[in-house]
């Protein structure tokens, strides 16, 4: 899987962390609210968003171990994290820093994760998480996850899981095939072999019902606005990147489709977040 823009990565984290359904969150803070440590392994997890999102649901002390293919990504987490956190220190490969009075141990690993063992149990592992990730994954990848995860009796937090709903406001008479395309381009080779894509929350919610886990989903939807108009702007373009990756008899429309959606009063985009423990 190739990596993401961190200026798309930032632009979206706001409402990445307002979109969390927050009764799957509250079952996630309750699991471990008697724990005073917790060993998080985070999954494809970009500059960070996801710690930055799940820190204040968790204990006072936390060791966070980011997992993604890209260096530079996990760079500027450590970046980022550190100026986010009101003290941090660098501590060998380790980054120590706190926050809001939780003291959090961060460490970085750079591999494949097409390549990579999803046994997390021997590094203490106590939750696997992943935001916005598993809808690239191939069903044969994320059944080895949830498999690991179930012999391993770790719970797993995937949240920013997309639906294939998209929906701009007010509607016009070519979002539909847009919609279509870009989901069937949701399906190719993101680096994992054919991606669940749409798919991707149903399938993780079988598979886990499968291995008899106690779940929880919620919806997550982008619910989006004049106030995030740039983001309306970026998420309307790579909608149209796509399609036309996939309809190049679209190619014509596109232009005029995006000077038209990028300007839309609103925006919804469509996800499912789940906690399940095995």
């Amino acid at each position: 899987m190739s990596g993401f823009d961190p200026e798309w990565l930032a632009l979206r984290e706001p409402i990445d962390h307002a979109s969390r359904d927050a009764g799957v969150a509250t079952q996630l803070k309750a699991h471990f609210a008697a724990r005073e440590t917790v060993t998080v392994v985070d999954l494809g997890c970009g500059t960070g968003s996801n710690l930055r999102a799940m820190a204040p649901l968790l204990s006072a002390r936390q060791h966070w171990h980011l997992v993604d293919g890209d260096p530079a990504l996990l760079a500027e987490a450590r970046r980022v994290l550190a100026d986010w956190a009101d003290e941090a220190r660098e501590a060998g490969e380790r980054l120590r820093i706190v926050k809001d009075g939780r003291e959090i141990i961060i460490t970085v690993e750079d591999v494949d994760l097409t390549r990579r063992d999803l046994h997390f149990a021997a590094m203490g592992a106590d939750l696997v998480t992943a935001a916005a990730l598993f809808d690239l994954v191939s069903g044969p990848w994320l059944e080895q996850l949830v498999a690991a995860c179930i012999e391993d009796r770790v719970p797993l937090y995937a949240v920013l899981n997309y639906d294939g709903i998209a929906e701009w406001s007010p509607r016009g008479p070519l979002d539909a095939r847009v919609v279509s395309a870009f989901n069937r381009h949701q399906r190719g080779d993101k680096g994992f072999g054919p991606a669940l894509g749409p798919d991707s929350g149903e399938t993780l919610l079988r598979l886990l019902a499968a291995g008899a886990c106690r779940c929880w989903s919620g919806d997550s939807p982008w619910r989006l606005t004049r106030r995030e108009a740039g983001l309306i702007t970026a998420t309307t373009q790579g909608f149209a990147a796509a399609a036309r990756e996939i309809a190049p008899d679209l190619a014509g429309a596109l232009e005029a489709w995006v000077r038209e959606r990028r300007d839309a009063d609103a925006m919804v985009v469509g996800h499912t977040d789940v906690f399940a423990v095995p």
